[in-house]
């Protein structure tokens, strides 16, 4: 008898969050359908493949992530969480919200939201 444990759609973006803020990538895109479509304030994606190259440039400077609340609607997750930041400028937590839809256990689609002003004030100046 083979035992089937269900993961919910929360702990499916969770998952992947975690995953994805401590440099995991690899295992951050095994929780992405290859037709992820990703739409934020800098990056848009129309494929698992977009969206990680355009991803990547977060990797030296993200330094995980801490989940607030999230609110489930059949496959479509929300989530709030804080984004934590570090530059050579300075850190912060940034406050995101994130409406994703998750089919079989993955991902399908997320939009983020968040302050870029935030943001931007701990990029260095080219």
């Amino acid at each position: 008898m083979r035992l089937e444990i269900k993961v919910s759609n929360t702990d499916v973006f969770r998952t992947y969050l975690e995953r994805f803020t401590a440099g995991d990538a690899h295992g951050a895109a095994e929780l992405l359908a290859d037709e992820f479509i990703f739409t934020g304030p800098v990056l848009q994606a129309e494929s698992k493949a977009e969206f990680l190259a355009g991803a990547a440039a977060l990797a030296p400077i993200v330094r995980g992530c801490v989940m607030q609340h999230q609110w489930v609607d059949g496959d479509q997750v929300c989530s709030f969480y804080d984004f934590e930041v570090e530059t050579s400028v300075g850190a912060a937590s940034i406050p995101m919200a994130e409406w994703s839809v998750v089919r079989g256990g993955k991902l399908v689609s997320s939009r983020l939201v968040f302050d870029t002003a935030a943001m931007a004030a701990l990029m260095p100046e080219s």
